[in-house]
C-alpha cells in the first residue's frame, strides 16, 4: 500500500509542479491528492503513528486523532494567512501602497535599482514576498515605460522580495510555517538569517548596479496622481505597523500567532469602518441594502483576497501531513542522514530544489522528517534556504510567479539573465551564514 501512497503523491507533485503545462490551478491536485491519501489510510487501516521529538521515536496513534492534530496545525497557519491578505487588501482599498510611489523621486537607473531593491527587502518581511512584488511591479509600470528595462528591474525585485521574506517571521509563507510550528522564534530568526538575507540581496543587486540596462537615466517625467483617499498613508502605517505587532503580540502571550493576527485585523477593521464614506452596519443587511455591504471596506477586502491559495495550502500541508503520519518522513530523514550526514548540504540543495518545486511542501516535509528543538540552526538554515533558494527559476517563487504574469516575463530569458545572479547571491548568503553560526553565534 505505501507504493500506491507514495506513486499518488508523486503524481499530485508533479501535477502542482506542471500547472502552468496542465492549464489547471495547483490547488486541484493539491486538494485531490490529499482527499485520496487519507482514502487510501482509512479504508486499507493503515498503522497511524505520531512522532516523538524527545525520543526521536515513531508512536501508534488513531486516524481520527492524527487527522484532527494536523487539520488544528494547519488551519493555524491558515487563519493567520487569512487576517494577513485581509489587512493588505484593506491597505489596498483605500490606495495606501500608493503613498511608496511617492518615496521616488530620482531618475537615475542605478539609484532606482537599490531603491527598489530595498523597498522590495524591507516591505516583503511585513506584507510577504508576494504582495510587496505586486505592489513594486505596479509602481514600476508607472515610473518605467521602457519594458526591456522594466523587466531586468522586475527580475532584482523577485530576488531582493524573496530575500526579504526568508528573515521574518511574517514575511514568506515558509517562515511563517516553522514559526508557527515552533521550530523558530522572532528574535533568534532575526539574529540568524537577517544578514545572510541581505547578503543574499546586496551581491546580485551590486553586480547588477554595472549592467547597461542599469546606467544612465529613465526617459519621460513621472505621473502625478491625485490619492484615491486622504486616508491612504494612515492606512499604509496602521496596517503594517498591525501586521508587525503580531510577534511581539506572541512573544509576550505566548498565544498561537493566528490570535495576533485576528487582534491586528480587528483593529485594522475598526479604523477602516471609521474611515469609510459609506457608513455601513450589519443591523440593515437585507434585500435592498445588498449595494451597501460592498462599500464596506472589509467586505469588499474579503471578496478579494486569494482563496485558491488558501485551499493549496490545506490539500498540500494535509498530504504532506498523510506521509508523515505514516511514519515515511521518519524513516527518510533517518535514510538521509545516513546517506549524507552533512545537513548544511541537505539544506542546501532543499533551497536549490525550491526552485524547481513549490517549497512550502518542501518546509512541511523538513518539518516531519527533522526532530531538531525550538531555534536549531538547521531551522534557520531552512528559512534561509527555502525562502531564497526559489529566485533562482521564475517559477521556483511565489514573487517569480506574479511577476511572470504581470511583465510577461519570458522563463528563458529570466534563465539567461537572472538566475545566475540569484544563484550568487543564494550561495553568498549560505556562506554568510554558515560563517555566521559557527564563528560568532555559537562559538
Amino acid at each position: 500500500m505505501e507504493t500506491i501512497i507514495i506513486i499518488v503523491f508523486i503524481v499530485g507533485y508533479l501535477a502542482i509542479t506542471l500547472e502552468h503545462n496542465l492549464k489547471i490551478d495547483k490547488l486541484i491536485p493539491a486538494l485531490a491528492m490529499m482527499a485520496l491519501l487519507w482514502a487510501i489510510i482509512a479504508l486499507t487501516h493503515m498503522p497511524v503513528f505520531e512522532v516523538n521529538a524527545e525520543l526521536r521515536e515513531l508512536e501508534p496513534t488513531h486516524i481520527d486523532e492524527i487527522l484532527l492534530h494536523h487539520l488544528g496545525k494547519t488551519a493555524e497557519i491558515l487563519v493567520f494567512l487569512l487576517g494577513a491578505m485581509t489587512i493588505v487588501e484593506i491597505i489596498d482599498y483605500f490606495d495606501g501602497f500608493a503613498t511608496i510611489k511617492g518615496f521616488i523621486k530620482t531618475r537615475s537607473k542605478k539609484k532606482l535599482l537599490w531603491l527598489f531593491s530595498i523597498l522590495a527587502f524591507i516591505l516583503s518581511a511585513i506584507i510577504d514576498n508576494l504582495t510587496a512584488t505586486i505592489v513594486l511591479i505596479t509602481i514600476l509600470q508607472k515610473v518605467i515605460k521602457d519594458r526591456e528595462t522594466r523587466l531586468w528591474f522586475a527580475g532584482m525585485v523577485i530576488i531582493a522580495a524573496n530575500a526579504g521574506g526568508a528573515w521574518s517571521p511574517i514575511g514568506d509563507v515558509t517562515t511563517t510555517m516553522l514559526w508557527i510550528a515552533d521550530k523558530v522564534s522572532a528574535l533568534q530568526l532575526v539574529e540568524h538569517v537577517l544578514l545572510p538575507s541581505i547578503v543574499c540581496m546586496v551581491v546580485p543587486t551590486l553586480i547588477a548596479s554595472r549592467f547597461k540596462a542599469f546606467q544612465g537615466n529613465i526617459d519621460g517625467e513621472f505621473e502625478k496622481e491625485v490619492p484615491k483617499s486622504k486616508f491612504g498613508s494612515t492606512m499604509l502605517y496602521l496596517g503594517l505597523g498591525a501586521i508587525v505587532f503580531v510577534p511581539f503580540f506572541k512573544t509576550i502571550t505566548h498565544l498561537p500567532p493566528y490570535v495576533g493576527m485576528m487582534l491586528s485585523l480587528a483593529v485594522v477593521a475598526t479604523f477602516a469602518e471609521l474611515y469609510s464614506s459609506t457608513k455601513f452596519s450589519l443591523s440593515n443587511v437585507d434585500g435592498e441594502s445588498d449595494a451597501a455591504a460592498h462599500h464596506s471596506p472589509v467586505h469588499s477586502s474579503l471578496s478579494k483576497i486569494e482563496l485558491p491559495s488558501i485551499l493549496f495550502f490545506l490539500g498540500i500541508l494535509l498530504a504532506v501531513a498523510a506521509l508523515e503520519s505514516l511514519g515515511m518522513l521518519f524513516h527518510f530523514a533517518e535514510g538521509l542522514n545516513s546517506a549524507i550526514p552533512n545537513t548544511d548540504i541537505v539544506v542546501m540543495l532543499l533551497g536549490v530544489g525550491s526552485a524547481v518545486i513549490d517549497n512550502v511542501p518542501l518546509v512541511a516535509a523538513s518539518i516531519g522528517m527533522f526532530s531538531e528543538g525550538m531555534d536549531s540552526p538547521l531551522w534557520h538554515f531552512i528559512a534561509y534556504s527555502a525562502g531564497t533558494g526559489g529566485s533562482m527559476l521564475i517559477i521556483g517563487s511565489a514573487a517569480g510567479v506574479v511577476a511572470m504574469g504581470m511583465e510577461k516575463i519570458d522563463f528563458f530569458w529570466y534563465f539567461k539573465k537572472i538566475a545566475w545572479l540569484a544563484l550568487v547571491g543564494f550561495l553568498a548568503g549560505a556562506v554568510s551564514f554558515i560563517l555566521l553560526r559557527d564563528l560568532i553565534l555559537n562559538a
